[in-house]
This record gives structure tokens, sequence and C-alpha cells, in this order.
């Protein structure tokens, strides 16, 4: 498979190239870019886990987590650029919902039939929880309740104020994480799990992995400009809204490379890294992707407050509190996994038809 993903990286970024030069169809460029993004992550996916061996699963699982959402943000800025802001929000959207409930259902589905339980440190995921209550169902709501009553210009304050105080609690919670409780909240039940790093090699080193994911995160920024001019064009040629484009293709080009990494990791029984990956990542999309894109706005022609449809932010409340119920435990299995996807294909059938 990486020979494959190799293949799509070296003719995908000289086609992007050619194809935009050359002005080739919007609807073939939009494949070809999708394909390349998708290429590109499988390599940054591999680059991280090479880093995640070295320096352990919750570090690893923040890697991956920030770079597959690396691509997801130039995405995002430069469709912010372009003044679609409703795919921007759909695409966050899209974000917590493949996260919580496409990745981790497949994690622990495709875990699950290889291993008939499958055990995740419990005090993670009940951390977790709460902050995920609190950056969905609080930061989401908020903004949408209140701005009914607000002007344009009120509501953006507000957005302004939110994620200043949400980027301020996500860098307090790594710190939290990985500083001063570090290692605090072990899992006893299970040793084997952190110990997985110490037992394999990394493919790469850590200077030709930082390397590679230097010059990923460059073409991924080349090709994502590119695709954000594609979305008119194929929208109108398949029927597509931009909710749709944002919550469903837009989300799974972006995040395609934790997607990857976290259903080897569950398939590896490294359950651990899959569920911070998984859950990590929505953490940081909510609390760190989203308020830095409000911010960002505010140097474009059109800036973009933090209030989502009602169907988004029902769909992105409903992942939330069927994670926290499933996963509390810090423990899976493959039905579990298939319910979380089950939810997934009925938003996504809802989303398609709006």
């Amino acid at each position: 498979m990486n020979k494959v993903f190799t293949l799509l990286v070296f003719a995908g970024v000289p086609v992007s190239v050619i194809g935009s030069l050359l002005h080739w169809p919007s609807v073939i460029m939009f494949v070809v870019y999708c394909v390349t993004i998708i290429a590109l992550a499988a390599f940054m996916g591999r680059a991280t886990e090479s880093l995640a061996v070295v320096s352990g699963p919750r570090i690893g699982g923040l890697l991956n987590a920030t770079f597959g959402n690396a691509v997801e943000l130039i995405i995002s800025i430069f469709a912010l650029k372009a003044g679609l802001i409703g795919v921007v929000l759909a695409s966050l959207t899209g974000s917590v919902l493949g996260n919580l409930l496409l990745v981790a259902g497949l994690s622990f589905f495709v875990g699950g039939v290889k291993f008939k339980r499958q055990k995740f440190n419990v005090f993670d995921a009940r951390h977790n929880s709460g902050l995920l209550m609190f950056a969905i169902i609080v930061a989401f709501v908020i903004p949408e309740v209140f701005s009914m009553d607000m002007n344009e210009g009120r509501t953006m304050s507000l957005s302004i104020g939110i994620s200043i105080i949400l980027i301020l609690l996500y860098l307090f919670a790594l710190f939290f994480k990985l500083v001063t409780h570090r290692g605090v909240y072990q899992n006893q039940s299970e040793g084997g799990d952190g110990a997985h790093g110490h037992d394999e090699e990394p493919e790469w080193s850590k200077g030709k992995a930082l390397l590679i994911l230097a010059a990923s995160t460059l073409a991924v920024a080349y090709v994502s400009e590119r695709l954000v001019h594609t979305f008119e064009e194929v929208g109108e040629a398949f029927g597509w809204s931009e909710l749709f484009i944002g919550v469903i293709i837009v989300a799974i080009v972006g995040n395609a490379a934790e997607h990857a990494s976290a259903v080897i990791m569950a398939y590896k029984n490294k359950m651990d890294v899959a569920v911070e990956i998984a859950v990590g990542s929505t953490l940081q999309v909510a609390m760190f992707v989203a308020p830095v894109l409000v911010l960002v706005s505010l140097f474009f022609e059109k800036s973009m407050s933090l209030v989502f449809t009602l169907p988004e932010l029902v769909a992105m409340v409903s992942a939330v509190l069927l994670t926290v119920i499933i996963s509390n435990d810090g423990e899976t299995n493959w039905f579990e996994g298939l319910t979380l996807l089950a939810a997934y294909f009925i938003m996504g059938i809802g989303f398609y038809l709006l």
C-alpha cells in the first residue's frame, strides 16, 4: 500500500501542476487534487508514526492529530480567502463527525474483529469526554443561542472572545496532559499498550520524518489552493450542496492521514494511540483549528463567526454524546464500532439530501 501512495504522490503532484496550468476540466482536476492530497496525507501519516514510535502514544497521537489537521487547516484558509464560509463551517462539522464516528467507528470495528475486547486508558477517555462536552456543547451552542438576539458585529465579537478562550484552554489542556500530570493517570490494567513503542523500530529517522513532513505540508498547501477553486463547478456537476462538500468531501480528504493511522493502530491493538488520534483530533479541531480560522478570517474580506447551522450543531452534539457514552468505560468491541459507523452514515444521508 505504501508503494501505491508513493507512486500517487510522485505522479499526482506533477499532474496537479500541469493540469492547473493547462486548465483541464474542473471535475477531472477535483479528483486528481483529492487523490494527491490523500497520498500526501499518507506520507505525513507514516512520518508522524515514525515520530510516535520514538515519543510514545500520547505525543504520537498528538502529532498525528496535528499534522492530519494541518491539511484541513490549509484547505480551510484558502476556502476562507475565496469567501466560502459555508464550506469552512461545514468542513469543521465534518471533521468532528468524521473523527468521532467514522475514524473511531472504523478503529473500534477493525480492531474488534481481530480482538474480542480492546482496552484503552480510561482516565484519558474521561478527561477527553469533559473537554468534548465543553468544546462542542458549550463553546459551539452558546454562539448559536446568543447570536439570535445580536447583530452581526456583536456576533463576531462574541465569536472572537470564545475563540481566544478556546485556544487558551486547549494550550492549558496540553500542558496538563504532557507536563503537570504526565504519567499520573497510567492505565494499570494494561501494561502492554504503552510499551509497544519500545518493541519496534521507526520506519524513518527523526530527521528524515521531519523533512518529509515539511515537504508534504508545502505540497498540500499548493494542491489545496487549487482544490478550493474547483468546488463550485464540481457542486453544480454532481448536484452537491456547499454543506455536503464541506461535511463529507473536504472533511474526509483533509483528515485522510489520521483516518488511516488510527485504523492501523487499532488493528495493531494500540488503542491508546487510536483513541488519542480520533478524540484528540476532534478536540484540536474544536478548540484550536476552528478558533484560529475565526481569527484568520478577520484578515479577509468576509469574516467568519462561530455560528453553525442547526443541522450541523445537532449532528455534532449527537456525535459527542454517543462517543462519550461508548468510550467512557475504557474498552470497546466491534459492535460499538458498528454503532458509531451507523450514526455517521445516517448523518451523511441527511446532509446529502439537505
